[in-house]
């Protein structure tokens, strides 16, 4: 309902600036003919009116922006606050039943295990909140240090598959990556990165994970690490749009994933401040994606 009333309020502010842009034309036009000897005001009213139908068409676009920008807030709004009261609500539950009556220790171990699996999806989420008001404040030159890329992917891998509880070879490299691949930057600013791609792989591979990680050095100076998914994929008209802040592909397929649109936003804000870039690639809806990260690699001093 609120997407419709949201499209229907664009759709107005696009025919009203139509109707006027046209309304402007008609009187420029008007103008003309009628001024037609006289230059000098033929010059200064086709002048001003350009400056009118430019003045219009960009208020228009500011006003349609600012909806859609609006639209992505409620989006993150709503994610963010299911993302806090489900673990929440989940939590709250299990204290209750083993405050109001005895259970066995094998039960009472997976409580605790479903516990802690929530409150790490709590840390998550507050954590992926805090580093997006911190992206937009970063310091470029901050904490830089010569640091191991193949270590830090190797240990994000493992953790990723623990975390997530994957099968083996759900979650594995195509190639054995270097032992050693060094770049200049933040350790744990690389990390994040890194753990947010793999998250994102996994959320959005469907019930059967098959992701492959790549870690490679096209030239001398260049590291890619690749994460390739067979998931539900990406509509090539949203490639572009998916590193913005709150934005989130909705689709049938992913409409059951949970997120808060920072992930992504997050990897490209890292990723250039360490003088690199982030690509995504997908054939289209159901037939996976793959994302690419470019960093230019150091050498040991």
């Amino acid at each position: 309902m609120r997407v419709a009333s949201r499209a229907k309020t664009i759709a107005f502010f696009i025919t009203l600036s139509a109707c006027l842009i046209g309304v402007a034309i008609a009187l420029n036009v008007t103008w003309i003919v009628i001024n037609w000897r006289a230059v000098g005001a033929l010059i200064i009213g086709i002048i001003l009116f350009a400056f009118i139908i430019a003045g219009i068409v960009l208020n228009t676009i500011f006003l349609v922006r600012e909806i859609r920008r609006n639209e992505q807030q409620d989006s993150f709004l709503n994610a963010v606050t299911h993302e806090l009261k489900t673990p929440i609500a989940s939590i709250r539950l299990y204290l209750e039943t083993l405050q109001r009556r005895e259970v066995a220790d094998a039960e009472r171990l997976g409580f605790y295990r479903i516990m802690l699996d929530d409150t790490d999806r709590l840390l998550g989420t507050v954590e992926q909140v805090l580093k997006a008001g911190e992206e937009r404040h970063a310091d470029a030159e901050s904490h830089r240090e010569q640091v191991n890329f193949s270590a830090i992917v190797r240990d994000s891998v493992e953790l990723a598959s623990v975390r997530h509880h994957l099968a083996p070879g759900a979650l594995r490299f195509g190639t054995e990556p270097p032992d050693e691949i060094i770049v200049v930057g933040n350790q744990e600013e690389l990390r994040t990165a890194v753990a947010n791609l793999l998250n994102n792989a996994v959320k959005y591979s469907g019930a059967e994970k098959d992701i492959e990680v790549n870690l490679l050095m096209p030239d001398i100076d260049t590291v890619l690490m690749r994460v390739q998914d067979q998931g539900v994929g990406i509509a090539r008209s949203e490639l572009g749009r998916i590193f913005r802040r709150f934005y989130r592909v909705e689709t049938q397929a992913n409409s059951t994933v949970r997120g808060t649109g920072l992930g992504l936003f997050i990897v490209r804000s890292i990723v250039r401040r360490h003088g690199g870039e982030v690509t995504a690639e997908s054939a289209g809806e159901g037939r996976g994606s793959t994302f690419t990260i470019r960093l230019p690699r150091s050498y040991r001093v």
